[in-house]
């Protein structure tokens, strides 16, 4: 098989046809690389958290500085995963932070891709200053990709928040607790 360079070879996991802009509610999961433990660890159903994860949880706050048109909703930061819910109110305006425009041109601008991407963008950079401060060499922090759902209205959204309340109570028995 011959590798042509400029070929995609990445499949979207995104919904075909979805403008990924649109008004409404997005439950996304992140996951660490080779799903190291490095957010921190769960103690009796609540989530401590590390250097790492605190910097996950600062960065993830701090979206709707830089993306006006998102109100975050229900988030946890486990130990080798993050999952929140992200709604968006207007259509997006004004210049995208925090996020290396010339690695994924074809992200739109205010999209959920440019909003994840920017977040995984802050978190990495911030936790390898970390490691730069303490003379530790950079890490990959997140996985490739995303996942997402499309929050299609209140049950699932009520649903979706329980979901992410409650993931610490379940730690021990979540597939990503079996799989770190």
């Amino acid at each position: 098989m011959v590798c042509e360079p400029t070929a995609n070879h990445r499949r979207s996991i995104r919904m075909p046809g979805y403008d990924y802009r649109e008004e409404g509610g997005y439950f996304v999961t992140l996951l660490v690389s080779r799903r190291r433990r490095a957010f921190g660890r769960v103690e009796n159903g609540e989530t401590r958290l590390s250097a790492y994860g605190q910097i996950a949880q600062r960065c993830w706050m701090a979206l709707p500085d830089h993306f006006p048109h998102v109100v975050l909703d229900e988030f946890v930061v486990m130990p080798n995963h993050f999952h929140g819910i992200l709604r968006f109110v207007t259509t997006p305006v004004g210049a995208q932070h925090a996020a290396p425009l010339h690695l994924t041109p074809h992200v739109t601008p205010g999209s959920l891709g440019a909003v994840v991407r920017s977040f995984k963008s802050a978190v990495t950079r911030q936790a390898n200053l970390y490691r730069i401060e303490r003379n530790l060499p950079s890490t990959t922090i997140w996985q490739r990709n995303y996942y997402e759902r499309i929050i299609r209205d209140e049950k699932e959204l009520h649903e979706t928040q329980r979901y992410i309340i409650e993931n610490p109570l379940y730690w021990e028995q979540d597939e990503l607790y079996k799989d770190s």
